[in-house]
């Protein structure tokens, strides 16, 4: 059932009918258009100002200055939307200058504590000096979409129909950013912000203040909340911080190494020099798409930090960008690894005396290892060390590594599937590698629940260059959540702010990373380094060796 009040605001007198009257100079008239709009008007300028006087004070000339100047209104039925550009372009030049006197707002918070001990007998549809600066300090936490709505909503009738017809909103997004809203003041006192601001509503003597100065007059002839900052996190968890992005740093590094060894080895493996070159090509590739991109990152950080306002719009680019050059690295990754099995099986045709070593033969038992103990009929460990060959199958085991790993407990490789998995592109509840997809991921590129590396998207992110969050995010540099971010450049709702400090604090983050670091060691480093000097022993002193001549 709609609500009775809106229905009888909406079944008055016309506003054309209102303004074609003032125009002719009926103060009566227009103190009908004052009485339906002062709600309004003085919600707008409040949801600006943050004051409740002083968002009374811009209604007010709004109303003067709209009876004054009532001939430029071209289009009687665009009342409502002209009045509140009005009010809209008066506060915000309030706001500037008050932004040129930052200790204006001073007195009221010092209020707190001068009349905490005061008897004070107000009537009960008033609020206090104290009341309006903890309101305040709640709702200024929220971005302008969001707060508007949110103070109409409760000091107009609390409805969402009347809502969306003030903001000419559907009620559907009345609806959203209301739940929005509410979420964001999770953290406050919402039921006294709530009584508060249904007890600051505007009454006859605001109405009596606008018609008073008529008498002496005659007739008449947007922003986005974004919290882009250029502040490191707080001083408080300064030291954790730094740990947090050392953790982020050493997982994007072996991320990095993981790769690149991975490549590397295949020169051990390679037997002719086509094959050696597809390897330089194939690591060169790879490695230099990544620093371009990387280079990218950081022109478009550039320009963020010199366009602050351009910021959000930026960061939901680079996103957009990351995903993209997951797929094309990937792509690339695996390309290369059909390619050099196919080129193989080339070269076995072409110089055939180069492959009569029986390690080099395909299908040779002395290329890969696969232990004689099962569990459930999967091989406790399965190892391949030699060059991926056409139509090979990935290692499969318990424990597997090659170019091509699955793993049920651990898989290292080129491309790494398992539960807990290693390798230029890993997939696993646990992952580490150059691109690492896991509920626990961490690397180079990394997407998960909770994900660490260079560039980190999930629910939970740290990136040491960018990290985007749905609900927490961390980064050295561009950093963007739903919820809360803390970084050189953050976009969420709460950045680098008190609420965003103190839900990403953890007094043992420090001792945390520092374990985390040894995991990523023993995890990546220590099994990279054993398998290479593997892989480089099996395939060393060869009396076939590649020459110059193939």
């Amino acid at each position: 059932m709609k609500n009775v009040d809106v229905l009888t605001e909406l079944e008055t007198t016309a506003d054309e009918d209102l303004v074609l009257a003032s125009l002719g100079g009926d103060r009566e008239a227009f103190g009908q258009i004052v009485e339906r709009y002062q709600r309004l008007l003085c919600s707008l300028a409040y949801s600006a100002v943050g004051n409740l006087s002083e968002s009374e004070d811009i209604a007010q000339e709004a109303f003067i200055t709209a009876w004054q100047k009532m001939a430029d209104l071209k289009d009687p039925t665009k009342l409502r939307p002209w009045l509140c550009g009005i009010v809209r372009f008066k506060a915000s030049r309030s706001r500037r200058k008050d932004a040129r006197e930052p200790v204006s707002g001073a007195d009221e918070l010092d209020a707190l504590n001068e009349h905490s001990g005061d008897d004070i007998s107000v009537p009960d549809n008033t609020i206090h000096e104290e009341e309006q600066a903890i309101l305040w300090h709640a709702l200024e936490q929220i971005p302008d979409k969001y707060r508007e709505p949110l103070v109409l909503y409760y000091r107009e009738h609390q409805s969402i129909e009347h809502v969306a017809v003030e903001l000419d909103m559907k009620e559907d997004a009345v609806k959203q950013r209301l739940s929005r809203g509410r979420k964001m003041l999770k953290e406050q006192a919402m039921s006294f912000v709530e009584g508060a601001l249904s007890r600051s509503t505007p009454g006859k003597l605001f109405t009596f203040g606008v018609m008073s100065v008529l008498a002496t007059i005659s007739p008449p002839a947007k922003a986005a909340g974004i919290g882009a900052a250029a502040a490191a996190v707080g001083k408080g968890a300064g030291g954790i911080a730094k740990t947090t992005l050392l953790a982020a740093v050493l997982a994007s590094v072996s991320g990095l190494i993981s790769s690149v060894m991975a490549l590397r080895m295949n020169l051990n493996q390679s037997r002719t020099k086509r094959e050696r070159r597809r390897v330089v090509i194939t690591t060169i590739s790879l490695v230099g798409s990544f620093w371009l991109f990387v280079g990218a990152l950081f022109l478009l950080k550039t320009i963020a930090v010199g366009r602050p306002e351009s910021a959000e719009a930026i960061f939901n680019g680079i996103q957009y960008l990351v995903v993209g050059f997951t797929g094309g690295w990937s792509w690339l990754l695996f390309h290369c690894m059909k390619t050099q099995g196919e080129l193989r099986a080339q070269e076995r045709e072409r110089h055939p005396e180069r492959f009569t070593d029986p390690r080099f033969k395909k299908g040779s038992k002395s290329a890969e290892y696969k232990s004689r103990v099962t569990f459930c009929g999967v091989p406790l460990v399965h190892v391949r060390f030699g060059m991926q060959e056409k139509g090979d199958q990935p290692v499969f085991g318990w424990i597997a590594i090659g170019d091509r790993a699955v793993g049920l407990l651990f898989a290292w490789g080129g491309l790494a599937v398992g539960f807990c998995a290693v390798g230029a592109v890993s997939v696993g509840v646990v992952s580490f590698g150059g691109i690492g997809f896991g509920i626990i991921a961490a690397g180079a590129i990394c997407y998960g629940w909770w994900a660490l590396g260079a560039i980190s998207m999930g629910v939970h992110a740290v990136g040491s260059l960018f990290a985007s969050a749905w609900e927490t995010a961390q980064g050295g540099f561009m950093v963007m959540s739903q919820y809360v971010a803390t970084g050189q450049l953050a976009v969420a709702p709460h950045a680098n702010d008190a609420i965003a400090h103190l839900t990403l604090y953890n007094p043992d983050a420090g001792r945390d990373w520092l374990v985390y670091c040894v995991i990523v060691i023993i995890l990546t480093l220590l099994p990279i380094s054993i398998y290479a000097k593997a892989v480089k022993n099996r395939f060393k002193d060869d009396p076939t060796a590649t020459s110059p001549k193939n």
